[in-house]
Formats: structure tokens, C-alpha cells, sequence
């Protein structure tokens, strides 16, 4: 008799990490991956951080073929706030039989404690199967696996504004300066996924405005195709 897989939530970005991190959970077959977790602002009906309008996350879900929770965060929130709405998701879950959550982190040490102290809270479990890994490698098998994605948001502060939209691609890494994380892991950049071996379907989209905000994050905006037969 087969063991019985654990339940687990995963944290999904839109992008190439979560992407991966999806990828790796599956192709071991530890867990049964029973939601994908996305906190979308307010207002701007986007993922947080990536910028990705909400309308493309739910076609990416569906993509997937699995369920979404989306916990919607007040602009410019407070972390209390932000702690509170995420408890509520994951309570939520619990009830639902959940013991694990799965992130696509690599090297950050405190984000890492800070996620598994407030998971133990709750008696929930963190796993983050790309832990550790050498981040050029992991962009490179990205690119390698058929994955594609475009770069969604760039800090201005430390990355050049022009990369912002710009396909993912080994061009793309080959012309990001020394300093700066193949994965983006420090937050120079974010991007949205789109097409890949974890997607049953393309996430059709084209190219909008490019905008600057804050006087530093440069996000591109990527418009969902009209497809009736996709668009959720």
C-alpha cells in the first residue's frame, strides 16, 4: 500500500521561483499540493510585489489545475495586518487537514525563520525545496525545463529600469550586471510565469505601459488575452 501523501498549501508568487519550487514538490510526489496561497493588494487588484493583475493569477490557477486562496492586503499594509489575514487563510486550511506550507525561498536566512516561527504557531510545517541552491542553476534549469517568463517589476535602486518586461531568458541573465541575483533573490526583480511543464495551457497575454512607482519599482504590465475559453 502506498503511503499516503501530506496535504500541503503552497506560496505562489506568479513567478519563476514558485514555479519551481511547484516543479520540484511534484516531481517527488511527497505532497498533495491541495491550494496555491497569493496575497493580491487592494485596490490595485494585483499580486503583491509582482504586480501581476489578478485576472491572469486566476488563469495561471487554472493552468495548474489547482485550487487558489487569494488573501487581499490593504495598500501600504502594516505587518500586523498582514500577519492577522494570513493566520485567517491558514486556519482556515488547517481545518481543511493541512500541515504544510511550501515556499520558493533559496538563500534568505531571516525570511526562512521568519516563515517557519510563525508557521510553528500554528503547528503548520515549511518546506522549501529549493533551499540553498545555486541560483544561476536554478535560473539556467528554468529556462532549460521549457519554462518561460517575462520580468515583472524592477528595483530601480539597483537594477537598471530597462530590464523591467524583458523576457527571461539566458540573454537576459547573460546581460545582468555582476551584482545582481540570477533569481532575483535579494528583490532586484520579480517576474510572472506563464508557460511551462506544471501549466496545462499558455497564459496568453501581450505587453502593456511600463510604469514607474514609488519613484523606484518599475513594473511592466502584462494584459490577459481575451480568450473566452481561458480567461477565468
Amino acid at each position: 500500500m502506498s503511503k499516503k501523501k501530506e496535504k500541503a498549501i503552497l506560496s505562489w508568487s506568479g513567478g519563476k521561483d514558485s514555479s519551481l519550487a511547484l516543479h520540484a514538490v511534484s516531481l517527488a510526489g511527497n505532497y498533495e499540493i491541495s491550494a496555491l496561497l497569493t496575497t493580491v493588494t487592494e485596490g490595485y487588484q494585483r499580486i503583491s510585489m509582482h504586480g501581476i493583475r489578478r485576472s491572469l493569477l486566476h488563469q495561471q490557477a487554472k493552468s495548474l489545475g489547482i485550487p487558489l486562496i487569494e488573501v487581499d492586503i490593504p495598500q501600504k499594509s502594516d505587518m500586523q495586518t498582514y500577519e492577522d489575514r494570513m493566520e485567517s487563510a491558514l486556519r482556515a486550511q488547517i481545518e481543511l487537514g493541512i500541515s504544510t506550507v511550501i515556499f520558493g525561498d533559496i538563500f534568505l536566512e531571516d525570511l526562512r525563520d521568519y516563515r517557519v516561527e510563525n508557521l510553528k504557531l500554528l503547528d503548520l510545517n515549511a518546506r522549501f525545496p529549493l533551499w540553498k541552491k545555486d541560483t544561476r542553476q536554478l535560473a539556467d534549469s528554468f529556462i532549460q525545463q521549457g519554462f518561460k517568463a517575462s520580468v515583472a517589476v524592477v528595483d530601480t535602486n539597483v537594477l537598471d529600469a530597462s530590464f523591467a518586461g524583458r523576457p527571461f531568458t539566458t540573454e537576459f541573465l547573460n546581460d545582468l550586471p555582476a551584482n545582481i541575483d540570477p533569481c532575483g533573490e535579494n528583490g532586484e526583480f520579480h517576474t510572472f510565469a506563464y508557460d511551462g511543464p506544471i501549466f496545462d495551457f499558455p497564459i496568453e497575454h501581450s505587453m502593456g505601459e511600463v510604469v514607474l512607482r514609488d519613484k523606484r519599482f518599475n513594473f511592466a504590465d502584462f494584459i490577459p488575452a481575451h480568450n473566452a475559453n481561458k480567461e477565468s
